[in-house]
């Protein structure tokens, strides 16, 4: 029975690299794991998010996708986004409410920020 997310992973080119924006940029907190510049993890709620190169278990840098983070103000986010040169789409509002745009790391992975109602 599955109780809880554990990580969502990317595979990147180069771990620290990646780890500065997502701290940076994105506002990442740092989680007490990593494994030097293999594996670097953050924590996102009761789930880590973590980035490293997973070309040896056949996951090429710039393939993930997936994650999708929760912000208080999309609008706000999707600009400070844009004034860091990140790609981003325009934000889609849904059916249910909830708000989504979607953007893309320097590897090329894909992950949206998300606003509930």
């Amino acid at each position: 029975m599955v109780k809880d997310l554990a990580f969502i992973a990317y595979s990147v080119k180069d771990a620290p690299t990646a780890a500065r924006f997502y701290r940076e940029v994105i506002g990442l907190e740092p989680g007490s794991e990593s494994f030097g510049d293999h594996w670097i993890e953050f924590n996102v709620g009761t789930a880590t998010f973590g980035v490293g190169n997973g070309e040896g278990l056949g996951i090429a840098p710039g393939s993930s996708s997936g994650a999708a983070f929760e912000v208080d103000d999309i609008a706000a986010m999707r600009e400070r986004l844009l004034a860091r040169g990140v790609k981003v789409t325009e934000i889609h509002t849904f059916p249910s409410g909830c708000s989504a745009c979607f953007a893309w790391d320097p590897d090329g992975n894909q992950f949206a920020v998300h606003q509930k109602r």
